[in-house]
């Protein structure tokens, strides 16, 4: 699993966050004060995701995403399932080792899966599970 950094690099890095966060206990504190809306734009340029593809990834809806946009921040709730999307697309990252091939594997189809794009079932913890479940797999190389 990705580790604070490579998690926080997936929305953007220091330059979105206005400063470094090393730690758990960082981010966390940033997930409570709201996650900057720049990291949304960083992680869906970065995987190849439309704003509106994100915002139903996210449970945002579009009006609600202009008003954020305008903000500048996501609220907490919305901010803990951004990270949530961007731990597993830097878990993805880390076990096909590029952001493209990652990307690919995110956005299409899977056997595994049922058919679903892995990038379709983060928005419930329990599809983001089994999108960890079958990345773990393949990690370990127990395809199948």
């Amino acid at each position: 699993m990705p580790q604070t950094e490579e998690l926080l690099e997936t929305l953007g890095g220091a330059a979105v966050f206005k400063r470094r966060l090393q730690s758990p206990e960082d981010l966390r504190m940033a997930i409570n004060r709201g996650i900057p809306f720049q990291a949304l734009i960083a992680l869906s340029t970065r995987f190849g995701l439309d704003l509106t593809r994100m915002g139903r990834i996210l449970h945002v809806p579009s009006r609600t995403m202009a008003r954020r946009k305008l903000q500048h921040r996501f609220s907490a709730q919305e901010s803990d399932r951004i990270v949530r999307v961007a731990r597993i697309a830097a878990y993805a990252t880390e076990v096909f080792g590029t952001h493209d091939k990652a990307s690919t594997w995110l956005t299409r189809p899977n056997r595994a899966l049922r058919q679903a794009a892995p990038f379709d079932l983060l928005d419930t913890d329990a599809g983001t599970r089994e999108v960890e479940t079958i990345l773990g797999r393949i990690e370990h190389g127990v395809i199948g």
